[in-house]
């Protein structure tokens, strides 16, 4: 008789028997730093929650490699965003955090902010698997329950009664009735399998009356090419054809409308301390033309390395998630020799596929093959 209350309540919903397992308050899916703190914040509002998820790590971009945070004012800032920035903080005041490098070689510099702000005691600058650790800590410390590399059915995973979400089925066959569902990726599959409606790409100014919408070249300013670069395959020669990932088009009439969206990226931890490095192998499959616009920006002169360097620890390393290959297709990679998680202009992050420490590009004519784009 054990199983006779959730069968009932399941029957009561409307859930086939098949379905009656635990019925959560709130079922969230993916393990993104939205989805942590979506969840703990159920659940410390007394709602019953589960995680549940294709994501291997949780955190998301937060864990991945963004450890830079982008923010304006720091005041705006609370709730259990700031309890995160909070433990980060807390997480650095411990002398053996600094393990290769001394905190007062670090400089305390942030984006537009110190990066350390003792007086409110956050920090904002982060190694990711701190923050892998810190999300941890939470669904430790609120006991909620973590379904890893689960995929959801997009055919058939996601049944309604009435518009209304009942139950969600992973390929694995697992089903997760809720009554009520959080769609915590940065793909949005629950959402677009559950027939919500959603827009591909930019919306005309007209659409919605607005002004910055759509198509802007006028104000396009930041993460440009600096310096012209050639686009052909072999320089000069237009009948050669363009390079991938070059449109050869116009990027469409002024503030209308398109279909595109916004490039994948790897943001990746790389480190300049000889010990704290990983290899970094040439995948299978690689293919230098897929960078070589990337090589002709850098042989311009163009140099990354002005960015502060953020800190990586070798111990909390990662290659890419089921999640994140899955979303990879359309991604570019190229190894940087700068030591910052930080992309490549043009490149807006949209998820990330590792975070592993890497030794920098080497300069030498002699590199081994797999450190060069071009090999």
């Amino acid at each position: 008789m054990p199983r006779a209350a959730p069968v009932a309540l399941a029957l009561l919903l409307g859930i086939s028997p098949s379905f009656a397992g635990k019925i959560h308050d709130v079922v969230v899916y993916g393990g993104t730093s939205a989805g942590v703190m979506s969840a703990v914040q159920a659940k410390r509002m007394g709602k019953s929650v589960v995680i549940v998820g294709p994501d291997k790590h949780l955190g998301g971009l937060s864990s991945g490699g963004l450890g830079w945070t982008d923010s304006g004012k720091k005041g705006v800032i609370g709730g259990l965003a700031r309890e995160f920035y909070h433990r980060v903080w807390k997480y650095y005041q411990d002398d053996a955090a600094w393990k290769w490098q001394k905190r007062s070689e670090y400089g305390n510099r942030g984006q537009g902010a110190p990066a350390i702000d003792g007086g409110q005691r956050t920090m904002w600058i982060f190694e990711p698997h701190v923050a892998e650790r810190i999300f941890e800590e939470f669904v430790k410390e609120n006991d909620i329950t973590v379904h890893r590399d689960e995929w959801l059915d997009r055919a058939d995973g996601v049944e309604k009664q009435d518009g209304r979400i009942l139950s969600i089925k992973m390929l694995s066959g697992h089903t997760f009735p809720g009554r009520m569902f959080i769609d915590a990726t940065y793909e949005g599959d629950l959402m677009a399998t559950a027939g919500v409606s959603f827009t591909v790409g930019r919306e005309p100014n007209s659409k919605y009356g607005e002004t910055l919408n759509g198509v802007q070249t006028r104000h396009a300013r930041s993460h440009q090419f600096t310096k012209p670069v050639d686009p052909y395959v072999v320089p000069g020669d237009p009948s050669s054809g363009l390079l991938p990932r070059i449109h050869g088009g116009p990027p469409g009439k002024e503030s209308g409308g398109d279909h595109r969206v916004q490039a994948y990226c790897f943001r990746t931890c790389l480190t300049n301390v000889p010990e704290n490095r990983l290899p970094w192998p040439k995948p299978a499959g690689y293919d230098p033309k897929q960078y070589e616009l990337a090589l002709r920006y850098y042989q311009t002169g163009w140099n990354p390395t002005t960015w502060t360097p953020t800190m990586c620890n070798a111990t909390s390393t990662r290659t890419a998630t089921p999640a994140t290959r899955a979303t990879s297709r359309s991604t570019r990679e190229v190894p940087t020799r700068s030591t910052t998680e930080r992309s490549f202009p043009g490149n807006r992050s949209a998820t990330t596929c590792s975070s592993r420490c890497a030794s920098p590009l080497p300069t030498s004519p002699s590199a081994p093959s797999a450190w060069n784009p071009s090999s």
